[in-house]
Formats: C-alpha cells, structure tokens, sequence
C-alpha cells in the first residue's frame, strides 16, 4: 500500500526540520520503504481533520491513519516487521524511556540553542503562531529564552551518559543504527537543519556519531535541504 506522510515544511517548502518527521523519516529509511511526503504547516490544522489530529507526523497506509512518531515507529515495525527499529516489547519500552529523556532534557536544551534561528526558518505566516505557543511553553520571550552558549553548556551535561555509549559503540544500538540513534538524531536534526549554530565540540563522540547518522541510509539526512543552502 501507498505510504504518505505529513511532513513540517519552513519558508521553503524544501526546509523539512521536525524533529518528530524526522523520526519517522529515518525508519522508513531504515526499512528501505517508499513514500510520499505532504508539507504542511503549523496553521494547516485543516488538512489534518481526516486524522482527528492537530500536528505532524502524520502517517497514511492506505485506509490506516497513525499520528504521533512513537507510535508511527510501532506501527511501522508491526505492519513491515522486517529490519525492526524498537525491537521486542522490553527493547520498545525502553525505547519510549529513552525518547521520554530526548523530548524532556535534550529536545528544550536544543530549542534554547536555536530558538531565534527557528523563527527565522518557518513560514513568515506562522511567525504569530509559533511565538505565542512557545512562549506560553517556556515563560518568556524567545529572545529570552535564545541563549546558544548556556544551551551548549547544559547540552553537554545532558549527552554525558549518550557521549559514554558511543564510546563502546559505533551506534547508540549496536554497530547499526536504529531506534534510538533515530529518537535522538531527530532532534539534533531538527537544530542542525535551521541553524549554523554547533551544538557540540568537532572531538566529542557524540559529533561523530551525528555525521555518520548523515551519512546512513544512502545520506538521506545528509542530502536534506537545510538553511545553508537557502
């Protein structure tokens, strides 16, 4: 069946930096599935009333509807159980523990790097939008809340544990990537694709491993559009 996804799309509708899309973006790269991708933007509630949803990802296998990436990754290891990205029921819970420490320590840290760059990257049209809810989120302005250096500083404390694995593994799962290296690329995807800013020293482990998750799945990530060619 034909797989279509809904994608986050910035000012050029090239610009693809969800952190959540990207997820979903690299398992299908991981299984060598196709698809198409629909762009879509954060006012487009509309197009996404089929899903009874709000927001992306969100994914099409012919009649079945799937929102949300975790639950997107599931799906697609039940429906196309080769080459799996979350593995068995204890590998995919600790799986979600891993994706709960990505979203609520790594994912605002990030923000807190790039926030005024993603303003910058989405849509002039979502610019009302994309303020207002992120700064109800963090309680301040965004060029408050913008502070690159401070974010580099607690990014590096967060990785620590992340830095120590990738020194006993190529991956975070093994000598392959899979669903967690894809849970915390997506994010650092997100942050990569919209700023110049680094995020962490050219020596760390964790800088290495990024560049080879670019360089996986025939470069899929590496090939993306990203401001620096805007």
């Amino acid at each position: 069946m034909a797989i279509t996804f809904y994608d986050l799309c910035g000012r050029d509708e090239r610009l693809r930096f969800s952190p959540y899309c990207w997820r979903v973006r690299m398992t299908l790269a991981h299984k060598g599935m196709p698809y198409t991708t629909v762009p879509w933007r954060f006012l487009e509630k509309d197009a996404l009333a089929f899903a009874n949803y709000d927001k992306v990802p969100v994914l099409t296998d012919g009649d079945v509807v799937v929102t949300d990436s975790f639950e997107i990754m599931r799906y697609l290891d039940d429906a196309y159980p080769d080459k799996p990205v979350l593995g068995d029921s204890v590998s995919c819970q600790r799986a979600h523990f891993f994706k709960l420490y990505v979203e609520r320590s790594v994912t605002p840290v990030l923000f807190r790097i790039v926030a005024l760059d993603l303003l910058a990257a989405i849509h002039p049209d979502d610019h009302a939008y994309f303020r207002e809810t992120r700064e109800a989120r963090f309680g301040m302005r965004l060029e408050d809340v913008h502070n690159p250096e401070q974010g580099r500083s607690q990014l590096k404390q967060l990785l620590a544990p992340v830095r120590d694995q990738l020194r006993a593994s190529t991956f975070l799962d093994g000598e392959a990537p899979s669903g967690a290296d894809y849970l915390l690329f997506g994010s650092m995807m997100w942050a990569y694709v919209v700023s110049l800013e680094p995020l962490v020293d050219t020596n760390d482990p964790v800088d290495e491993w990024f560049k080879q998750m670019l360089n996986v799945h025939n470069s899929v990530a590496g090939k993306a559009i990203t401001i620096r060619d805007l």
